[in-house]
């Protein structure tokens, strides 16, 4: 099958342009509000490494939570409206920050954090779950690169214009650029017709908030399902989700089981989450190591703006990611010529990690930034390959659950390591957790490994 190229999808697709739009815009916004709301965190709480932690756990533990039930959500109700809603509710909760004054009202800042990334969770499962049909299966690798990389450009871009915006003219600037990026994504995502967001067999059977009847289910949705669905002998042989849809929709907790069921019980899928949850273990450490190195250790030794140090990190980390989200496609149509999928994604795995503990014994601001950049850039190809490889192995009426539960799964262990690794800054220094933090990142590699080795992951 050909895939597209990058200037083809833009150019002739405008349902997927817009979705890109609204994304590099909202998330442009909200780097800006993570550089002014961690430098409001430091400077309100004296530079509590705890004070930090709870922060990115407010960040991370939500979005991880809400994720499940969002799938089941994105997979129930309109794609299109969940988008536009949560984007909406976004500008208000964004401005909340002006609030934060002092350590007494710090926590405004917290629950603003908590509920921003409730909703993130529900933007993001609904546009992740949307994205393979506005792109197409020709299309669908390169909207995957373009997608993270352009996410991952705007986590360079947004870092560094965050980091100045707030050293320059304050936080209170960032916060409103973080409200007004929401309210323009919205507007974007409204010009996408609702019919584009689903395939046809889905989208038939698919009422939002009521029942489908046998009329106005397509002979096509029931062709999927039964391919998808095992027979049971309670139900004559025929699958019992088909024959629930045929005269109710399954209830949302059903389907929600669903969603668990098939994560566990789908070898590839299983496979994805556990990976996910091990690099998790060492990945969640790096805003902490961040926050530390960068906006602590490298501010006083050698004289950087807090929130300038942080921004270069993360610059540095934007920049990989997106250049190894670009080269993505190139790299995976060579591995699918050789069929060299499954050692790529081990091996890089295992360089990506043991690179970054490296990166915890250089002397300098700018030397542990180029070994930060490097290594994100290797993951970032990575990450490409994975996801597009998991995409196309999921089904479209269940694709918004179990995408949503991996990252969920990911984000919880992302979020306990972050606060695991904030406590752990009393008792080792920020070196030595960059050190332990890429070995545990590895050790996904290997699990890789001993996963695959045999089974082959679907086409």
């Amino acid at each position: 099958m050909r895939s597209l190229t990058y200037g083809e999808l833009i150019g002739g697709n405008r349902n997927f342009r817009n979705l890109l739009a609204g994304q590099f815009i909202s998330e442009l916004g909200n780097w800006f509000n993570f550089i002014a709301g961690l430098g409001l965190v430091r400077l309100v709480s004296d530079a509590s490494p705890t004070a930090a932690g709870i922060f990115f756990v407010a960040r991370l533990l939500p979005f991880a939570i809400a994720s499940p039930i969002a799938g089941t959500f994105v997979d129930r109700f309109s794609r299109r409206q969940v988008m536009i809603a949560s984007d909406l509710l976004r500008v208000v909760i964004a401005l909340s920050f002006l609030l934060v004054t002092s350590k007494e009202n710090l926590w405004i800042a917290y629950l603003a954090t908590v509920l921003l990334h409730t909703l993130g969770a529900f933007f993001d499962g609904a546009k992740n779950a949307a994205a393979p049909n506005l792109a197409g299966k020709e299309g669908l690798l390169a909207a995957t690169a373009l997608l993270f990389s352009t996410r991952f450009l705007l986590m360079a871009i947004g870092s560094a214009l965050g980091g100045w915006a707030a050293a320059v003219f304050g936080y209170e600037v960032a916060f409103v650029i973080n409200a007004v990026s929401f309210l323009a994504s919205a507007y974007t995502v409204w010009l996408i017709p609702e019919e584009a967001t689903r395939d046809a067999a889905t989208g038939a059977r698919m009422r939002k908030f009521g029942r489908a009847t046998p009329a106005e289910i397509v002979p096509a949705a029931f062709d999927e399902l039964a391919e998808r669905t095992t027979p049971s002998a309670e139900d004559g042989g025929h699958p019992s989700f088909v024959r629930r849809g045929a005269h109710d929709r399954d209830s949302f907790i059903t389907e929600l089981r669903e969603g668990l069921s098939y994560s566990v019980k789908n070898h590839f899928a299983l496979t994805i989450l556990i990976m996910n949850m091990i690099w998790a273990t060492g990945g969640g450490s790096i805003n902490v190591i961040f926050e530390r190195i960068g906006g602590v250790y490298f501010a006083k030794t050698e004289g950087w703006n807090p929130d300038i140090a942080v921004a270069v990190l993360w610059t540095a980390t934007g920049i990989g990611l997106t250049i190894g989200m670009l080269i993505a496609h190139r790299v995976s149509l060579m591995l699918d010529r050789r069929n060299l999928n499954v050692s790529f994604i081990g091996w890089t795995l295992i360089i990506h990690g043991v690179l970054f503990s490296v990166g915890g014994l250089m002397p300098t601001l700018w030397l542990f930034g180029v070994i930060v950049l490097v290594s994100r850039a290797i993951v970032g190809v990575e990450y490409a390959v994975q996801e597009t490889m998991f995409q196309r192995s999921l089904p479209d009426y269940i694709r918004g659950r179990i995408s949503t539960l991996d990252r969920g799964a990911e984000m919880t262990v992302f979020g306990l390591s972050s606060y695991v690794a904030s406590e752990a800054m009393y008792y080792i220094t920020p070196q030595t957790l960059t050190v332990i933090s890429g070995i545990l990142s590895a050790l996904a590699g290997v699990v890789w490994f001993i996963r695959e080795r045999k089974s082959e992951p679907p086409t």
